[in-house]
């Protein structure tokens, strides 16, 4: 059950007491004969604090005008519902309280039954938005274990992530490693912020063909191409109206839907894909990549004013070797997920698989690890998960990397060396060599170079087509 918390702000004292003795039966009451104390108490970083839910505050208090007060008020917790207190209807001051965000207001002297049906609509009000955040934390919690942890870059990402997310249109440049759960990441930004009522859309650009992908996000009109439906097709961007629109691989873009989304970044507004008439919605833009974009810039490969707008807000996301306390919270959390469901019962990681797992390089991050755990839950007996269960063995720091001498790698010329191109030749070699020792099977090529079977085949492409 919600419990409601209830400041009164009046400089009687009989007003206060009755206030007290009317509604202490129901509420947590506190009350104040000036606004500065009360003030000063929601302002406090005191550990035992208690915030209100709502105030009832007088408007003609003798240290500090009810408009001023309601004023500091909602600058410093604007969530905080305020109910003004008069002792005539005057009705310029009730408009002013009223325009700076106050609930509503009662006239004195005041009439109890009045007011208790205000304040049970105010706090109507409140507890909807308590028990969505119930939701929301529920939420954040069984669904996104790339939250999970107590390493401080992961603890200080979420504390930023929630301020940023409070805004329902600011776009979001979600930066980081494969593997790293941007989507996740994209996902829990819009169910804390105000769009988590609209849907949440996500497409990931690499997967459409250039040709088709303005199309599929800004949809199209009747006839607008060779093989358009008879009826033209909206786009995602309208599916996720008044919601997010979460553009994975945003390096993928096409010159033109690049265009298009800046227009739509700066006034809302777009045409559909042979269309005239323009439409406008409201949605937020979220975006991730694993590209260095400002490099594309300057190969002339995606929009200066297009990286400035699509990230006024950017999140870098913590690769999992930047996160080595959080290695193991994470393991338990997927086989306990595991468990459950295939069935199995599994009491533990044994100690020298937990060595294992703390001294792997991450290279698939997050989703690499989910990966292991899995298969090990699958294939082993229990009750602890094995060494042998997870397949990967145990060379200390260096686990699966390859054993190269200092002489295994040509010196940098005085020149020096264009780094991308020389670690993607690396990545392409290493592919090549292990699609031909599998005989062409992608799979279990993947496992040859210990990773994920869509991230090989992803990589892969990528590297042939660049």
């Amino acid at each position: 059950m919600i419990s409601y918390s209830i400041f009164i702000i009046d400089d009687e004292e009989i007003i206060r007491d009755g206030l007290t003795m009317a509604l202490e039966a129901d509420y947590q009451i506190k009350s104040f004969a000036d606004a500065k104390s009360a003030i000063q108490t929601i302002q406090s970083e005191a550990p035992d604090r208690v915030l209100p839910d709502l105030i009832l505050l007088d408007i003609g208090l003798p240290d500090m005008s009810g408009i001023s007060a309601l004023e500091k008020i909602k600058q410093t917790n604007p969530d905080i519902l305020v109910i003004m207190i008069t002792a005539y209807e005057d009705v310029k001051t009730v408009i002013s309280a009223m325009k700076l965000g106050a609930y509503d207001y009662i006239v004195k002297p005041i009439q109890m039954d009045t007011l208790e049906i205000t304040i049970k609509n105010a706090l109507e009000t409140i507890r909807l938005r308590k028990e969505v955040r119930i939701l929301q934390d529920k939420f954040l919690k069984e669904n996104l274990p790339c939250f999970i942890g107590e390493s401080d870059t992961i603890q200080d990402m979420m504390e930023f992530l929630k301020k940023v997310a409070k805004s329902p249109d600011t776009p979001i440049l979600i930066q980081g490693e494969t593997g790293t759960g941007k989507e996740l990441i994209a996902s829990a930004i819009h169910y804390r912020s105000p769009n988590f009522k609209g849907n949440f859309v996500a497409v990931n650009c690499a997967a459409i063909p250039d040709d088709l992908i303005e199309s599929e996000i800004f949809g199209y009109e009747k006839g607008a191409f060779s093989g358009a439906g008879p009826s033209g097709k909206k786009g995602l961007i309208e599916d996720a109206a008044n919601g997010t629109l979460f553009l994975d691989e945003l390096g993928d873009l096409s010159s033109a839907a690049q265009a298009k989304l800046l227009r739509f970044l700066e006034n809302g507004e777009f045409y559909r894909v042979g269309g005239t008439r323009k439409r406008q919605i409201n949605t937020r833009i979220v975006s991730a990549t694993n590209k260095n974009l400002k490099k594309m810039i300057e190969d002339g490969d995606f929009r200066n004013d297009l990286y400035f707008r699509i990230g006024v807000i950017k999140i870098e996301v913590p690769s999992l070797c930047e996160r080595q306390n959080d290695i193991m919270l994470l393991a338990r959390h997927y086989l306990n997920e595991f468990s459950k469901k295939f069935g199995v019962d599994f009491s533990g990681i044994s100690k020298q698989a937990e060595t294992i797992l703390m001294n792997h390089n991450w290279t698939g991050n997050i989703r690499e690890l989910k990966n292991l755990i899995e298969r090990g839950v699958l294939i082993g007996k229990g009750p602890e998960l094995l060494v042998e269960d997870l397949g990967i063995k145990n060379s200390g720091s260096s686990t699966n990397r390859p054993e190269i001498g200092d002489k295994g790698f040509p010196p940098i010329p005085q020149e020096g060396i264009d780094f991308q191109q020389a670690q993607e030749a690396f990545e392409m070699h290493y592919m090549n060599e292990a699609y031909q020792m599998a005989n062409g099977n992608e799979s279990q090529a993947a496992k040859l170079l210990n990773m994920n079977h869509h991230t090989f085949r992803y990589r892969r492409k990528k590297l042939m087509a660049s």
